[in-house]
C-alpha cells in the first residue's frame, strides 16, 4: 500500500504544481531592484501561478500563496558561480535551493525582520539550510488531496486549521511552516499569541502585563509575514527610481 500511496502522491504533487490556465495579470517582480536590496533572512512572499496556489490563497484569504527565505549567494552546482538563492519547501521537490530568477514573472513582496542581529540572522539561515534535502511525505495522499478544490467549502474559522493538517513533516505545502520554525529557533516574533494578566505589583486596579506565547509553526501562512508588526514590508517595484510620470498609460478614447 505504501507503494500505491507514494505513486498517487507523486501524481498529485505534480498535478498541483502545474500552472493554472487562468491568465496571470499581476505585476511581475523588478528583479534588478530586488537583487540590490536583498539581505539574508529576508522573506519573499510570492503570488503563485500554480493550481495549489489558488486553493492556498482562498484558504488564507490573501494575495500570497508561497513564501521563501533568502540565504545569500550560493552555487546550485559545484561548477556554477554563486548567485542569489532562496530556500523553499515544495511538495514535489522538498526543501531545496532556488535562484532569484525563479520569480522573474511573478508578483512578489519582500518582508524583512526588524532588528534581527547578525548572529541570529546567521542562525536562521543555518537552520533553513540544514533542512535542505528534506522531502515531503508523498504517502500522505489526503494531505495533498485537500488542494484539489480551488475553493474548498470550509468555514472561515477552520481554514487555517485545514492548512495545518498533515503528517507533521516540515515540508508540508505551506512553506511558511519551515520559515516560522527558523525564526522561532532564535525567538524572533512573527505573530505571537498575547496573554493578558493582572499586574503582580498591583500599582493600580487596571494595570495589566502581557506575556507572549509562540504560535505553533504549523499554523503560519505566507500572509502572516505581511501583516506582522515585526517585519518591514518592502515593495521592490517602487523602492528605487520610481517615477509615476514615466508610466506608459493607454490613450483615453
Amino acid at each position: 500500500m505504501n507503494i500505491v500511496f507514494s505513486t498517487l502522491g507523486r501524481w498529485l504533487a505534480a498535478y498541483l504544481n502545474r500552472p493554472t490556465r487562468a491568465p496571470y495579470t499581476h505585476p511581475p517582480a523588478n528583479l534588478p531592484a530586488l537583487r540590490e536590496m536583498l539581505q539574508p533572512a529576508d522573506v519573499l512572499l510570492v503570488e503563485g501561478d500554480r493550481r495549489i496556489s489558488t486553493a492556498i490563497k482562498y484558504l488564507t484569504q490573501s494575495t500570497w500563496s508561497h513564501a521563501v527565505i533568502y540565504v545569500g549567494p550560493r552555487s546550485l552546482t559545484p561548477e556554477a558561480p554563486p548567485q542569489p538563492c532562496f530556500v523553499e519547501a515544495d511538495t514535489e521537490a522538498g526543501v531545496h535551493l532556488v535562484p532569484l530568477d525563479t520569480f522573474a514573472k511573478l508578483h512578489v513582496r519582500l518582508c524583512r525582520p526588524i532588528g534581527l542581529t547578525p548572529e541570529d540572522t546567521a542562525r536562521v539561515v543555518d537552520y533553513v539550510c540544514s533542512r535542505i534535502g528534506d522531502r515531503y511525505d508523498l504517502k500522505n495522499v489526503w494531505d495533498l488531496a485537500r488542494y484539489l478544490l480551488p475553493n474548498p467549502p470550509v468555514p472561515s474559522r477552520w481554514r487555517r486549521r485545514m492548512l495545518a493538517l498533515g503528517s507533521g513533516d516540515p515540508t508540508r505545502a505551506i512553506c511558511s511552516s519551515l520559515i516560522a520554525e527558523a525564526f522561532h529557533s532564535v525567538r524572533f516574533p512573527i505573530l505571537p499569541l498575547i496573554e493578558t494578566l493582572p499586574d503582580p505589583d498591583g500599582y493600580c486596579a487596571d494595570c495589566v502585563r502581557e506575556l507572549l506565547h509562540i504560535r505553533h509553526h504549523s499554523l503560519f501562512v505566507p500572509r502572516d509575514f505581511d501583516v506582522s508588526p515585526y517585519f518591514a514590508v518592502i515593495k521592490p517595484n517602487t523602492v528605487k527610481n520610481f517615477d509615476y510620470r514615466r508610466m506608459n498609460w493607454a490613450a483615453e478614447s
